[in-house]
This record gives structure tokens, sequence and C-alpha cells, in this order.
């Protein structure tokens, strides 16, 4: 039977039907807005893989290239592997409904979401995210939702929830939130500085518009009527766990203290090993649950410091920032480089600039476009010593490197003032917590050391919280272990005028607005702290660009005279690259970028580019070159394809009889324009420009 319900969210329309589409999968819905349309389809197998130890849940969402109406740009005309956009939306489903699932529940699980149809005013990712909850609560997948998605944005001080593509180019904040009836769930997005009050009210106000969305779901879900699966609570060994206590708790209490990463994993194996070995005899069998166990404790021991003693692993009070090192001028032959370390996480961090032909063409629904700043993030596996197959980025890299880009492309200069394409690449060398805000501050440091004139250096911090009960705990910069071990991730990134960029996961059933205003004025405090000690090595950026950077210089011509430059099949602009080395991009405004790391050549590109360009003026003196011999006169040639006629009776002050006496082709004659008629036609005299100098 077809079931549909409809919420509204700030005026539009969000409509979702099930039961008519994919009826094989464990739950399915169609969802609708506008003329945007999302197939999203869940499945649960009914039984978990033997030996199975996590919740296998993924997320798999694509744009079919048919709902903008085109054809995919690939050489093989199809779809392909997901885009860095793709990707970015299955992490933005996948992170709030993951700890939606109860523990014990291992069976494999597959979101899929298909675009089959899409408009530019309503975003095919929020609707995509709201249908993963949707189709997981018309099945029997034990989901503890519904959650939905909404992105806010504000223009003219009014916040708009979903705003279409015009309202986004007007917008001072674009923000992705998923939330519960109760709780924030997820935040993701970038502002332009905004302040830490207005990101709150931001979020809050997402919270409320998407409460409408949360009961349809309800409603769907009671129309639908499918009984949730039971899923046992997992049975504690409860004898095995006491013996665990007793063996290991006084040395893990001592192991967690330990401040440096490696010593401290080292310690923990050693204490799993001997205990391992020492119940092997007592309880056969027994090494996975020990291994739990042994985890556990870890996980007790270390929130327990932290929530009655307020002591972190490395002894830090709930506020303190890693010691803090920075150099630029790292790398000799970048454009800028910097080295950012904190503590035992590190990233050298390159920015490079390009021209035009660098930018990266980005094929999507809504046709081609052109991309000027790029920010590649990778993690190799031996930053956190270990080794590893795969070398290619993957969807968590990718959205870390969207991340840092989000808070450093606030606060780049105009393209038009500054006509570079700027790549940055961050390789992290040592990871132990925070990695993509040490690519935030190592790429603001590097974009300053290239010359880039950024608008204000960007830090970027990551904040923790241990919440037991009522009683909680925030913390700044975190540690690798205190992100695995607590109930929040929240990076915030910015200048010390306001937040460029941010993304908060929650492990827990959500956080209240006391606990995240709290987080994001901590967070501030730790921002200014990371920014002073940025500032003690390169507080603004370079006066001058790097030797090894090109330079680009800016000219306007006529938009008519376009064609001029180019050339009859591009002709002319191809002798002047040939002839000067330069780069030259020619914009449709009549913008002309000439790049090259040779001033002199650059000087010339500009001077055949303004030749090619040039209109005749009335009573100027030009160098021309006698390009046709007639009985009348002489054609000139003044500027490249330009002619003028000097008419034999304009030659010399005496009387000419024939023009050959006085001049032959290919000679270089001083001339001057004496009119120009209606048509255009350009008239020349020599006998007026005898005895004068010529100066270019």
């Amino acid at each position: 039977m077809v079931h549909t319900v409809q919420a509204e969210c700030c005026g539009k329309t969000i409509t979702i039907e099930t039961g008519k589409i994919a009826k094989q999968a464990s739950g399915a819905v169609m969802i609708k807005s506008g003329d945007t349309m999302v197939l999203v389809t869940a499945v649960a197998m009914k039984t978990a893989k033997e030996g199975q130890g996590f919740f296998p849940l993924t997320v798999n969402y694509q744009e079919k290239a048919y709902a903008g109406g085109r054809i995919p740009g690939s050489f093989f005309k199809r779809e392909g592997r997901p885009s860095d956009s793709e990707t970015l939306t299955c992490r933005l489903i996948d992170r709030p409904i993951r700890p939606l699932f109860p523990e014990g529940f291992l069976n494999d699980t597959q979101i899929m979401a298909t675009v089959m149809s899409a408009d530019k005013d309503h975003d095919p990712g929020i609707l995509a995210m709201i249908g993963a909850s949707a189709a997981l609560m018309v099945s029997d997948a034990p989901f503890a939702g519904p959650i939905a998605g909404v992105k806010v944005g504000r223009v003219d001080g009014k916040f708009i929830a979903n705003p279409t593509a015009e309202q986004e180019e007007q917008s001072d904040m674009e923000i992705v939130i998923a939330a519960s009836k109760d709780a924030i769930l997820m935040v993701e997005g970038s502002a332009s500085e905004v302040s830490e009050d207005d990101l709150l009210e931001a979020i809050f106000f997402g919270k409320e518009a998407v409460q409408g969305i949360l009961a349809a779901q309800e409603e769907l879900a009671a129309k639908v009527g499918v009984a949730k699966r039971d899923v046992p609570a997992p049975v504690v060994n409860e004898a095995l766990k006491a013996r665990v206590d007793a063996l290991a708790k006084e040395e893990m209490k001592a192991a967690v203290r330990i401040k440096a990463k490696g010593e401290r994993h080292d310690a923990i194996d050693a204490i799993t090993e001997k205990t391992v070995a020492a119940l092997a005899g007592e309880f056969e069998g027994s090494e996975k649950e020990v291994k739990a166990f042994i985890e556990d404790l870890e996980y007790n021991l270390v929130r327990e410091h932290i929530i009655k003693d307020g002591s972190r692993i490395d002894g830090r009070d709930t506020k303190t920032i890693r010691n803090i090192a920075t150099e630029v001028g790292f790398l000799p032959r970048a454009h800028g480089s910097a080295l950012f370390t904190r503590g035992e996480t590190q990233s050298i961090v390159a920015a490079t600039l390009g021209t035009s032909v660098d930018e990266q063409r980005i094929d999507s629904l809504y046709g081609d476009s052109r991309k000027k700043f790029l920010l590649h993030y990778n993690f190799p596996p031996y930053s956190v010593g270990e080794t590893s197959f795969r070398l290619a980025p993957g969807r968590r890299e990718i959205g870390h490197g969207m991340l840092a880009e989000r808070a450093l492309q606030q606060v780049l200069p105009k393209h038009d003032d500054f006509p570079y394409t700027i790549r940055i690449v961050s390789d992290i060398t040592e990871s132990n917590g925070s990695s993509s805000m040490a690519t935030v501050c190592g790429g603001s440091m590097s974009m300053m050391d290239a010359g880039i004139p950024i608008k204000a250096p960007v830090a970027g911090i990551a904040m923790g919280l241990i919440k037991e009960g009522d009683e909680y705990a925030i913390l700044s910069d975190i540690l690798g272990d205190e992100d695995h071990l607590g109930d929040m991730d929240f990076k915030v990134a910015g200048t010390a005028e306001g937040v460029t960029a941010l993304q908060m996961d929650i492990k827990i059933g959500g956080v209240t607005r006391e606990i995240m205003g709290a987080a994001l004025a901590q967070a501030k405090a730790g921002r200014v702290h990371i920014l002073g000690e940025m500032a003690k090595t390169l507080s603004t950026s370079r006066a001058d660009l790097s030797s090894f950077a090109p330079r680009i210089t800016t000219i306007w011509v006529k938009v008519d005279k376009i064609r001029d430059v180019i050339g009859s099949g591009g002709k002319n602009i191809r002798s002047v690259t040939e002839a000067t080395g330069v780069a030259i991009d020619i914009e449709d405004t009549g913008k002309i970028n000439i790049a090259s790391n040779n001033k002199e050549a650059c000087d010339l590109a500009i001077k055949m580019i303004r030749n090619l360009t040039a209109e005749a003026e009335e009573g100027k003196l030009y160098m021309g070159t006698v390009k046709k011999i007639m009985e009348f006169g002489a054609f000139v040639e003044i500027f490249p394809g330009t002619d003028g006629l000097v008419h034999v009776s304009e030659l010399d002050t005496e009387r000419v009889k024939n023009v050959s006496d006085i001049l032959k082709e290919g000679d270089k004659v001083l001339v001057k324009c004496i009119g120009i008629d209606k048509q255009g036609k350009i008239k020349l005299s020599r006998k007026e420009a005898l005895g004068q100098t010529f100066t270019e």
C-alpha cells in the first residue's frame, strides 16, 4: 500500500512517499520538494556475520546526471566513482544516524540515496538525509529516530531554512544541521566570521525548523505499522569482568596517565596481553571478551579522571592547549609553506599559486563550473605508526580537507583583486588529535608565507565532551584517545573576529544549548590563544609573492576587441604566447590576465596585446610598415591588422609623381593620423610627420 505524508519547512513543502518504489528493500521512500526527487532505500540484513565485532553501516549517495537533464562528462559517459560533493553528502547522512542504532546490533545495514530529479533551489543532499531517516523509520531496523536535516542561511540578518541558490549567494553562513526532537546531533558548515552567539541562534533555529518534518516521519511510520526488531542487550560475563578488573585495574590507572601516545598504547597493549594470558586457563576462549573488558576499563577510567579530577590523559586541565611550534618557508621551492606542530599532531602545508589553466573543472547536476581554491588533505598511515595498502584519499580525508577549505575560503582575497588559482596541500606527518585543525592553522600560515593577501589569519581547534549523567566536562584541543573515548568531536575554526567553519559530531543522544554555548565560548578562547602562537612566527601576509610564483598582470580591452586579440583561429594570441612564453587568460568581460615569472616577457606581451587592440587617434604619430603600393598612395599598417592610407598628396611637401619613388613595400615610415571617416577608414600623412620625433 502506498502511504504519503507532507511537511512544511519555512514555506517549502516536503513530500515523503513509501510503498510504491523499491518494495523489496527493508524500507524505501521517495522524497520530493519542488522538482527535486530522491529515492532513499534502507536494507538491514536479518542476521549478523559470524564473528562480527562492529556495526557495518554503509551510506551511498549518488547524483544521476539525468536528474539535471545532462549526460555525464566522463570518457565513459556514465556515472563513475563518487565526486567529492557526493562523498561529503554520504558523510552528512552517516554521522547523525549511526549513533541511533542500539549496541549489539551488528547486522550489515546499507542506505542508498539516488538523486533522480534536481532543480537548483531544493538541495538533494538535505532531502537525502531526511529520506535516510524516513526509510529506516518505515523498516524493521532498530533505529531510534527520526532525525531531520536542514540547511540554515542568513540574509540581511534574517535566518532562512533551506535557502534557494540565489539566497545562498547572499548569505553570510551556510550551516547544515541534523536534529532530533530534543537535541542537536550534527552540525557542519561555514560562515563569514560570524560570532559564536549568532551561530548558536542559527543552530537552534534549524532545530525548530525541522520539527514538522520529524512529526511527518512519525506519522508515516505509524501508517506503515512495521514492528521494529528486538535486539537483545549483550550478555555480560560478570565473573570474567570482575576478574579482568581485579587483574588489570590498578595497572590501567597508571597506564592511562602516560602522556606520550606511543608509550601509553604500548603499556595498555602489555596489560591486555598479560590479562589475556592470565585468564586463558580459567576462562577458555575468552580472549575477545577480555580485550573488550580492557577497552571498557580504559574508557571508564579516563572519563572518571576527567569528570572527578578535571585531569586529562596527558596531565592537562580541560582548557589548556598543547605546546605549539611553527615554521614558515619550510619548503624552499614551494610558493609558500609552513610546518605546524601542536603536541603530537604535525602537518606540513604547502601553498601553490597557478593561473586559470590550473582551475578544477566541476561536472555537476547543474552544469560545469570552475573551482579556483583547492585544499587537499593527506593522512598517510605512518602518521599514526601504521601500514596500509590504501594511499588514495578516503571519505575521511575528503571530509577533513573540505572542512579546512571552508575555514580558509572565507578570508581569501577577491578573485578580481588576486586572479590566481590557489592550491593548499596538507600532509599530516604525525597525528594525535585534530589534524584537520592543524591543516587550518598551517594552511593559513602557508598562504601568508606565499604572499597571498588574506583578510586575517585563521586557526582551528577541536573540542571534546565527557558527559556522565548531569555532570559534564568540555575539553579543549582533544587528543585522539579523548576523541575515541569521548561523547563529542566539535571542531571550530575562525579568525580573531569570528567563526569561519565548524563541524560537530555527537556520539550520544544529543547536546543541549547550554553545552553547545559553553563549548563555543571555550573554543573561542583556545582559538585566540593559537592565533597568538602563530603570530609569533608570522602575523600577516608577506608583501611580495615568492620568486618562484607566477606574476599575473591584469589589463582590460573593449569587449568588441577580444576577437582582435584572439585572431582568426587563435593566430594572434598564439603569436603572443610563442614570442613571450607567457600564459594568457581572456575573459568574456574583456579582462585579460597575463602570467609569467619574467617581467620583460610580461611587458612585451602587454605591448603586443595593446597593439592588437589599439585604435588610431587623430593627430597622433605612428611608426608604420608599408603593406601595399597603389597608384593613388600607400597602405601603411600602424597596428597589427590595422591599416591606413597615405594618399599620394600626403607623401611629401613637393609633388610626387610615382608613389614608388618615395616608398616601397616593407619600408618603416613615420606617419601622422590626419582623420578617420564615418566608415572608420584611417587617413595618414607622411608629409605632416616629416621632421618630427617619434616616441612610443
